[in-house]
């Protein structure tokens, strides 16, 4: 069924904000508790990158912790490059999460793609694959609360997550084998191209497994509008600033991913990445749920029109609405 993802990236570029940090992740922290009291069905993705000018998020475990005391409805998806990370703390850290939330957390693991990042952390591009299935596996036994080897040593993690068998974890990538070790490892897949859903169903087919994927979306970033084209000149130079910050990020990987560099809006707008359309639009192209249970337009435009809307300081970190047709 359709579903709303927003990610929150808490950038503070000083080129697009006067905002400071602090003033950002309060922000950030008073979107979620909106979103959560309108009571929809809603996603909370917290980003991960190290190291970034900007600020980009480096711990989104403590911001999604922080959003877990103010709120009662929305899941918190914790991005987590696994190969940066200790898989015994990150055990730790969302079975806390689980526990404050009230079974509200999920883990998206990655494997990491910028090339200075990989080195802050002493990771070789090549060992990704193996520390992602190392982590994955080790997740899953630490969450069982029981004594087990880790590295030839002798590991246990408490409290338990407050979900059973544990919090949901996703995995992410850009590439077939991300896909397959998705279907072999994870509860779910979300790629950075569409065309990998069909290699993370073809494997969870031959796995016997039930394959569950962010679908092909009909939109990917968006903002939903009563005025698309006043509001497309607005929100533009932070689309402009995100998409090509990503685009030289990836120029150094082996990532294919949905982000191209734009010389300006009109060639920005043209890419169809970032996407303002009206609400009827929206429900138009978004996937059919079942039994005909749509929302009305003004559903889908109280979750995401008020992103970037209000003070126009609200347009300063991102956070867009990500409709997926989630299977």
């Amino acid at each position: 069924m359709p579903s709303v993802m927003i990610k929150y990236e808490c950038r503070a570029p000083a080129a697009t904000t006067s905002l400071s940090f602090a003033d950002t992740y309060d922000l950030t922290l008073e979107q979620i508790a909106w979103i959560d009291a309108q009571g929809y069905p809603v996603t909370i993705n917290f980003c991960e990158h190290h190291g970034s000018e900007d600020g980009y998020l480096p711990s989104p475990m403590m911001l999604a912790a922080a959003a877990a005391r103010i709120t009662r409805n929305v899941r918190l998806q914790v991005n987590v490059i696994m190969p940066f990370s200790d898989p015994l703390r990150v055990a730790e850290d969302v079975a806390v999460l689980d526990q404050l939330s009230r079974g509200r957390a999920e883990v998206l693991l990655l494997g990491g793609y910028v090339g200075r990042e990989l080195e802050m952390f002493g990771v070789e591009p090549n060992q990704r694959g193996c520390l992602m299935e190392e982590g994955v596996r080790a997740l899953k036994q630490a969450w069982r609360g029981e004594v087990f080897e880790y590295r030839g040593r002798a590991a246990r993690v408490t409290p338990r997550p407050l979900q059973a068998p544990h919090p949901t974890i996703f995995m992410g990538g850009s590439s077939a084998p991300a896909a397959r070790r998705a279907a072999r490892e994870g509860d779910g897949f979300i790629g950075g191209m569409p065309q990998l859903n069909a290699v993370y169903a073809a494997e969870c087919e031959r796995l016997g497994k039930t394959p569950r994927y962010q679908a092909e979306m009909p939109f990917s970033f968006l903002y939903v509008s009563e005025q698309p084209e006043q509001d497309w000149a607005a929100l533009a130079p932070y689309a402009l600033y995100e998409t090509n910050c990503y685009a030289q990020w990836q120029q150094d990987s082996d990532q294919d991913m949905m982000f191209s560099s734009a010389l300006d809006a009109d060639a920005l707008k043209a890419l169809g990445t970032y996407q303002v359309t009206t609400a009827e639009q929206v429900l138009h192209r978004a996937p059919a749920p079942p039994c005909g249970g749509a929302g009305n337009p003004s559903q889908l435009a109280a979750v995401a029109q008020f992103l970037p809307s209000g003070s126009t300081e609200y347009r300063h970190h991102t956070a867009v609405a990500n409709t997926t047709g989630d299977r």
